[in-house]
């Protein structure tokens, strides 16, 4: 026995737009006759002084270590558990859109095209400057009116 599920009413859908860069994401969600925000912070931090630190380099003898690979390590760890906190948000959404100032929603993208029950809910992703919170609403708001 084959089930189908039809939505007869677009305006009952589920449409979230996500404003992201790397220090946060705010997600909107659009109902009927609401909306609902989120904000998740990121754990990303660019700058990260390890305590006992003096210089940019540490010194072992006569030779020099710099850590730069280990931060971009920590770094892209953090970052993935970012976006995987968010897909996790977006789970349920029928319709989904990203847009930010930063390469964030490019990295969110690429993330969600490897989960299948993702795909073919992202409706858009496009650049936009910081915005206020009343700009990202309006922004998602004017995206789904169509």
């Amino acid at each position: 026995m084959i089930k189908f599920h039809i939505k007869l009413n677009s305006s009952v859908m589920k449409r979230i737009g996500i404003w992201i860069d790397q220090r946060e994401a705010n997600i909107i969600e659009l109902d009927k006759k609401s909306v609902e925000t989120k904000t998740i912070y990121s754990d990303v931090e660019t700058r990260v002084r390890v305590e006992g630190e003096k210089k940019q380099f540490g010194r072992f003898g006569d030779q020099y270590l710099v850590d730069e690979k280990g931060k971009k390590s920590r770094i892209e760890e953090y970052m993935q558990r970012y976006l995987n906190r968010l897909l996790s948000e977006m789970k349920g959404a029928d319709e989904i859109m990203l847009f930010g100032p930063a390469q964030a929603k490019s990295k969110l993208e690429k993330k969600m095209m490897t989960e299948p029950e993702l795909l073919g809910k992202l409706k858009a992703v496009n650049v936009t400057e910081n915005m206020t919170m009343n700009q990202k609403i309006a922004y998602v708001k004017d995206f789904y009116k169509n």
